[in-house]
This record gives structure tokens, sequence and C-alpha cells, in this order.
């Protein structure tokens, strides 16, 4: 007798378990909230606003900032503790440099700043994965994740393995950088994680004789992208020395000039963000 190959098999085909990666997701113990910081680009000042907004929430909550960009780590210049190494308690955990009121993980606090880290995606996993598993952050209302550019290894690690509560995305005025900010977000999209909002850094010079607002980058299309994609600006950072000088000091604006603009510009944005969430 010819076989049908239409005829439908006379028991139900066997369901298995998901073999999704992104299922494998796990809350981190004590941390009620997780929210990444990501840009497509490279040299909008994603690290310093990640420092900043960590400081601006941490005026009100318990936040640690784990700086995730295992190739160029910021954080232990950004906070003036190049020379401080992390400890391991009774339980085998890392313990975090503590600094400002936050706690912090670095892989630049692990190896010399002139060092390269030339690893590829085993060693980068494990180094990512001891960080999040193996770090004693204690009880925490915030754990703000600074992420290298791009859309690579840590950023989809990090998806993977962290049940996050959400991401911002940081770019610079001109379409130059939002073309690849546009590829970060669209990759939050694609796993499922809230974009919580952008950060136009630099948005602006502020002249201190006359006041006048200058446009130090080209205008691009940000607001019309942003509208379109119905996406919410937390925060427009004017271009100020003061603001790298303090980084380069290793005291961030909000710790180096909590009164100043920018400082109270970060502190909105920590505040809307704590009410979002």
């Amino acid at each position: 007798m010819a076989h049908d190959p239409s005829a439908r098999p006379s028991t139900p085909p066997t369901t298995q378990a998901s073999t999704s990666p992104f299922d494998r997701q796990q809350r981190m113990s004590g941390i009620k909230k997780v929210i990444a910081v990501s840009s497509g680009k490279g040299g909008v000042g994603k690290s310093t606003v990640a420092a900043n907004l960590a400081l601006a929430l941490g005026q009100k909550h318990r936040v640690g900032l784990l700086d995730a960009d295992i190739y160029g780590p910021s954080v232990p210049r950004l906070f003036g503790a190049l020379h401080q190494k992390p400890t391991i308690n009774s339980e085998q955990k890392i313990t975090p440099i503590e600094r400002l009121g936050l706690k912090l993980m670095s892989i630049g606090f692990l190896v010399e700043e002139e060092t390269a880290v030339v690893w590829r995606g085993p060693m980068l996993f494990k180094a990512m994965d001891q960080f999040l598993r193996d770090v004693d952050w204690g009880p925490l209302d915030f754990l703000i994740i600074d992420l290298p550019p791009g859309t690579g290894d840590v950023q989809l690690t990090l998806a993977q393995k962290v049940a996050l509560s959400g991401a911002v995305a940081v770019t610079t005025p001109q379409n130059l950088a939002l073309a690849d900010v546009k590829k970060a977000i669209d990759m939050w999209k694609r796993v499922q994680v809230p974009l919580l909002g952008v950060v136009e850094n630099m948005a602006y010079f502020v002249n201190p004789t006359t006041q006048e607002r200058i446009q130090m980058f080209p205008k691009g299309e940000l607001e019309s992208y942003l509208a379109r994609e119905k996406l919410r600006k937390l925060a427009e950072i004017p271009l100020n020395p003061a603001v790298s000088l303090a980084s380069e000091m290793g005291i961030p604006i909000m710790g180096s000039h909590p009164t100043s603009f920018e400082a109270r510009a970060f502190l909105k944005m920590a505040e809307d963000l704590a009410e979002l969430m």
C-alpha cells in the first residue's frame, strides 16, 4: 500500500523543552533591579553616564556598578581606584570595592591598566559569569551595568544569564553616533529587554560668557527617531569640560560638583527611572 505523505501521525509529536538560551535567565540574589547602560558606539560618554547615574541613584538607594567592558574598563579610573584590589571573603566570594557610597567591580581592579586583556569567547564568558555570580554584592536596590560598545558577546551573555529590568542607551546628537545606537536598541528589542530610554550626551555647549547654547555636533535625526519609535529621552547632558576633568580626577561630576546643572540632570534622570520601574 502506498504511503500517503499528507497523512498525520497517529500519535502527537513529543513536546521538547525549550532550547532558547534566554529561558535560562536568573535573578541576581539580593538585587532588586538590574539596569544595563549601553551604546552602539564608543566615545559617546557611556561610562561617564553610567557612573553618574549610579551616584545619582545612590543618593536614595543602595547601588552597585559593574564595569562589564572587559577589554576597556573605565570604572577604576573614573572613581580614582586604580590601585585598589578586591578581596575574597570567607564564603569565597569577591568583595567589591567601595567608593562614594557605591559598590564597584571591574576587570580593571584585577589587571594593570596598561595590560591588554586578550581573551576569546570562553574566557570572556567565564569572567562575566564570575562578576554576576561570584561577587558578594549584598542587598542592592539597583545594579548598574556599564556595557562595552556594540552588540557582541558581553551583551548577549548578559541578556541570556540575567533577568534585566531594563536598558538605557547613550548617544551623542549626530547621525554618525545615532546609526550605531539604533543597532543597540534593536538588539534589546530582539532579546526582549525593555528599553527604558535614551540619554543624549554632549547635547550642546553653553558659552560661559553669553550663556548661548552652541551645537558642537551636528543635530541629527534623534528627535524624529525617538518620536517614531515611541522612546523616552531620559536626559540631555551638555558638553562641559568640568565633567571630563572630574572623571580624570577620579571623582565623577555627581561627587565633585553636586549642585551643577549636569548633576541635577543626572538626579532628575535617576528619579524618573526609579519611578518608571
